[in-house]
């Protein structure tokens, strides 16, 4: 990686937000001068997706219909949010950021729009989800602050409220951090075991983060399925990674051996 210059550092209220651009045309947002990545985009190309996890994320709309409304929890520089809306013209896409100096930071650095398809609202995602009408077919959770998932967006009680958002046949994706770096990973895969009826998770190249997708549903779905759904999936919307490839670390939340743990509850 080519070195880094840093093109603007803001407090916003919430955040210290840093922009820092490489040799290459991406554009990273962080919490911090040293603090974790938070998004990564390369301005003028939406159709690029850069942190591992984004690329495994999509691998999602393998578990069900072609997703009609999304909401997505967490804009960071908006690489997740412009990726599907390139790639998926018939998809209305919602995301809830609690800091608006981080949807200014989006807009000014790294290429971020709104349009008819594509709507911020700035409000807290617990608060947004359990006012919302519902009806989403496809919730991303993607919320961290500067250090991980903020408390109030990893309880049952938040997760009962975003599977009472989705519409029949909808589903949950979320980003977490992996067992290295969360020591809440265990407590984690159980609440969203104990939110669910099936939970699958994704590996992500690299120690960092996991992929959970929830589903309301016993689905049953087997990785043999899911191959051929991915396959098909990549070509029919021109993505540029192969999705089947992320299947390798694919197993349900029973397969993940992680020790003791507890359903983590609001207070």
């Amino acid at each position: 990686m080519s070195e880094e210059r840093v093109l603007v550092a803001r407090h916003t209220g919430f955040n210290h937000v840093v922009v820092t651009e490489n040799g290459f045309g991406v554009r990273t947002l962080r919490f911090g001068h040293e603090g974790l990545c938070q998004s990564m985009v390369k301005v003028g190309d939406p159709g690029h997706l850069e942190l591992p996890y984004t690329t495994v994320l999509p691998l999602c709309l393998a578990f069900g219909e072609a997703p009609r409304r999304a909401l997505i929890v967490g804009l960071g520089g908006g690489a997740l949010p412009m990726f599907l809306h390139r790639h998926l013209p018939e998809l209305a896409i919602e995301v809830v950021e609690l800091d608006p100096g981080v949807l200014e930071v989006a807009c000014e650095f790294f290429g971020f729009t709104e349009d008819a398809r594509l709507r911020v609202w700035i409000e807290d995602g617990r608060d947004f989800i359990e006012g919302c009408a519902g009806g989403y077919d496809l919730v991303i959770l993607d919320g961290f602050d500067a250090e991980s998932i903020p408390g109030h967006l990893r309880t049952l009680e938040f997760l009962e409220a975003v599977k009472r958002a989705l519409a029949p046949g909808g589903i949950a994706v979320a980003n977490v951090w992996g067992r290295s770096f969360n020591t809440l990973y265990a407590d984690m895969l159980r609440t969203y075991a104990a939110a669910f009826a099936e939970v699958y998770v994704l590996d992500v190249e690299g120690p960092g983060t996991k992929i959970f997708i929830g589903c309301p549903q016993h689905q049953g779905v087997s990785r043999a399925e899911l191959v051929v759904r991915a396959a098909e999936i990549s070509e029919r919307y021109g993505f540029r990674h192969a999705l089947a490839e992320a299947l390798a670390g694919f197993r349900t939340a029973g397969e993940e051996r992680v020790g003791h743990g507890g359903v983590l509850r609001d207070p």
